[in-house]
């Protein structure tokens, strides 16, 4: 299947993409909108097998945007709007887009860097009468678009490493219909279901379980521009939604914030369950959210590599608090250093297979003979899978910090703190916290008189605000094993005060 047909499915009167204050868009709306942005991009020289990136908010256009990408035959990337020009320029410069999509008069690092690299910048705009704007002109909704082919990468993103730069991670039609096929099945969602999207759409989280699965089973996704904890209950209420899927922050933020805001409690609300995801979920705040909510609280394990979800607690069954629940139509194991696949309960690293996995990093030789072995792909964390097939996650082999989901390569941290004169040694590393899950923290050595102020300010103006060290620790010398190397575990254990 392909996202061309993946959007045939539902009926072409039913509210398919609803922004809240803002435009609705039935089925037949979004395929002719998809359609005319899929004609103009290819009329604009958009080749079959390029890639057009997009940096644009949370909202109707930029799941249109991916959409009409995919059927033009070409990648979408989709980039953080937060990012700076430096960062801009870095994954501009690895995706090599043919284009690139933004707000009309807005995103001046994306449009700064993406001009010192000679990318065409186009304007995308959803007018008042539903109809998508290209540079300020209305198109055509009369004709079909071009049809894409199962094996055509239609979506294009960066996953993290710990020692190396981030990995381009390009994922076919087959791939992502295969996961939302998945999620459709898992979950069983249809048409009558309304998905509040509550994640940024630059993720694979939100453009695979929010957007694909939902338009694949013919149901409604409300895309609001942004999470906001205060409107979170008055929008589930006004649209009738059924399914939310978040990270483990909003929900923590939802719960704290649950006598203020004046949450429905059990049978006061149309949910059917909420799904937890790219992030660890702790046992004690599954049963609290099933508590004080009434709907089951479903976690679920995830991942750029896997076009999104691999694992999943059932909707009907045991709900094991802690686990990251079975293989979700995916097939799951634990492998050993060599390769060798070992028996229920020993602890190994996860490896998972299946038609949603991709098929390997953009031009990256050395990461693909690294997590490749034997047609299983190595998720990087340590698991053990019990006799009835139950995952619990026991650790991280790579060293990601994951802050309320977002996933961040300490590298691209001690590279930015590298460039302060100031700084002669610096190692980023992740720190317990309770709101987020993990925090950005570092220690670094500097010459005299280099503030953490001082230092904070400086990666602020390189990378996006959510990878800035919360802490950072001015010390004489970085921990090291006694052979002299750096472990970012050690050093993160020589400044985390003990329990």
């Amino acid at each position: 299947m392909n996202v061309a047909e993946l959007l045939d499915r539902g009926d072409a009167a039913r509210p398919a993409l609803i922004a809240p204050g803002g435009p609705a868009l039935d089925y037949a709306a979004v395929r002719a909108n998809v359609a005319a942005l899929a004609r103009e991009l290819v009329r604009r020289g958009i080749a079959p097998g390029e890639r057009v990136a997009a940096s644009l908010p949370n909202g109707l256009p930029i799941v249109l945007a991916f959409l009409a990408t995919a059927c033009a035959r070409a990648a979408s990337a989709p980039l953080n709007p937060a990012y700076t020009r430096d960062e801009y320029a870095f994954y501009l410069e690895d995706i090599a887009p043919k284009a690139i999509l933004v707000p009309p008069g807005a995103q001046p690092p994306a449009r700064e860097a993406a001009a010192a690299l000679g990318v065409a910048i186009l304007e995308l705009a959803l007018g008042e009468d539903g109809r998508l704007v290209l540079d300020g002109v209305a198109l055509a909704l009369d004709a079909p678009a071009p049809l894409p082919q199962d094996d055509d990468v239609a979506l294009f993103l960066h996953t993290s490493g710990t020692t190396s730069r981030p990995k381009g991670v390009p994922l076919t039609h087959r791939n992502l219909c295969t996961s939302a096929g998945n999620i459709v099945r898992w979950y069983r969602l249809e048409p009558a279901d309304v998905s509040l999207c509550v994640m940024p759409l630059f993720h694979v989280h939100g453009l695979v379980f929010s957007t694909l699965a939902t338009l694949l089973a013919g149901a409604t996704e409300i895309v609001p521009e942004r999470f906001s904890a205060s409107a979170f209950w008055p929008l589930v209420r006004e649209s009738g939604a059924t399914i939310v899927s978040a990270v483990p922050t909003i929900y923590r933020t939802l719960l704290l914030r649950a006598q203020e805001e004046g949450a429905p409690g059990p049978g006061e609300h149309g949910l059917r369950f909420l799904r937890s995801s790219s992030s660890a979920l702790p046992a004690v705040e599954m049963r609290r959210l099933e508590a004080r909510f009434g709907v089951p609280v479903i976690e679920a394990y995830s991942m750029t590599e896997a076009s999104h979800q691999m694992c999943a607690n059932p909707l009907d069954g045991e709900r094991r608090p802690g686990s990251v629940g079975v293989g979700a139509f995916v097939d799951v194991a634990i492998m050993d250093e060599r390769g060798n696949v070992l028996p229920a309960g020993s602890v190994g690293e996860v490896v998972v297979r299946g038609r949603n996995v991709t098929g390997g990093y953009h031009n990256n030789p050395e990461a693909n003979a690294a997590s490749f072995v034997n047609g299983w792909f190595r998720t990087g964390d340590y698991g053990v899978l019990d006799e009835t097939g139950y995952l619990t996650l026991v650790g991280r082999l790579k060293e990601l910090i994951n802050r309320g989901g977002e996933k961040i390569s300490p590298v691209e941290i001690d590279e930015a703190l590298l460039t302060h004169p100031g700084v002669l040694e610096a190692v980023a590393f992740g720190v317990p916290d309770e709101k987020y899950g993990e925090a950005v923290a570092a220690a670094v050595v500097a010459r005299k008189g280099t503030t953490a102020d001082e230092l904070r300010a400086h990666v602020a103006a390189r990378l996006a605000s959510f990878k800035v060290p919360a802490t950072i620790h001015l010390v004489q010398a970085i921990p090291r094993t006694a052979t002299g190397k750096v472990q970012r575990r050690s050093v993160a254990a020589a400044f985390v005060p003990k329990a």
